[in-house]
């Protein structure tokens, strides 16, 4: 994308209909490193990929708390997510005082919509450069997942990703979301951190210290980090050395039979 004369101001529509801010915003959603979402009929996890600046730096948190029964993953710019963070948790406390309990995450979602698109109609306010994956429980609903865009575009999902290099997360997705619903806690994990795997920047992989998993059901808020995510990080690692060695042994068997075709012909002539 290159600077033009449509794209000072976020109220400036271009000729063709556009409004490049907007898209801008978007943007830095795509950069941003990859977050997936998946839902059973009992849970709610996300999974992110964290990213440091440099090896002398921490990871940035990804994942974030807004109540007991609602999280949020982001890809974008972390600080527009903070200031989104604190609105949602306010939000959940003077519903919380005033109604004497939790916030239907629905209502919450969509006064959130609202707020990201009133930022795209005046001239006062960018866009939030962030797009969030929520996960919530609802008591009488169950597990939701919801989506956010900077347009104020809002969906709800059985499962997404969002982020850098995260079409290869949504493709895992695709492929096994009808497993979903009955799916176990662990179930879901794994599965979570399958679909990351492919997110990962060059020859890297997933370990404790780059790797987030939230898993919210009913009355439980887990966040796994660090030496919690230990053991299914060793069990995806084992899965991909098998599915190595398998790719070994079918080219080598591939190869013999190349070899035995070759016999046979150099006998018949």
């Amino acid at each position: 994308m290159f600077r033009n004369q449509y794209d000072t101001d976020v109220t400036v529509w271009s000729p063709e209909g556009r409004l490049l801010q907007v898209e801008y915003a978007m943007e830095s959603v795509k950069q941003g490193s990859a977050c997936v979402g998946l839902r059973s009929n009992t849970h709610c996890v996300i999974g992110a990929l964290k990213r440091s600046v440099n090896e002398l730096s921490t990871h940035q948190k990804k994942i974030m708390r807004i109540d007991d029964h609602v999280g949020i993953g982001i890809a974008g710019l972390t600080a527009d997510a903070r200031s989104l963070a604190k609105w949602m948790r306010n939000e959940c406390l003077n519903h919380k005082y005033v109604y004497g309990g939790p916030i239907n995450s629905s209502k919450m979602m969509l006064e959130l919509a609202d707020k990201h698109q009133r930022t795209t109609q005046t001239y006062v306010r960018r866009p939030y450069g962030v797009g969030l994956l929520v996960a919530a429980y609802d008591e009488k609903l169950g597990p939701r997942l919801y989506q956010t865009c900077p347009s104020g575009t809002l969906h709800e999902y059985y499962a997404s990703a969002i982020g850098a290099r995260s079409q290869s997360a949504r493709t895992y997705l695709e492929k096994y979301f009808d497993t979903f619903p009955e799916c176990s806690e662990e179930e879901m994990i794994l599965h979570s951190l399958r679909s990351l795997k492919g997110c990962v920047s060059g020859d890297g992989a997933l370990d404790e210290e780059n790797t987030s998993v939230l898993i919210i059901s009913k009355g439980s808020y887990k966040l796994l980090e660090g030496e919690d995510l230990k053991q299914y990080l060793e069990q995806i690692a084992s899965e991909i050395k098998e599915d190595d060695e398998e790719d070994v042994a079918e080219e080598g068997d591939a190869a013999g039979d190349g070899e035995q075709g070759e016999d046979v012909e150099a006998m018949e002539t």
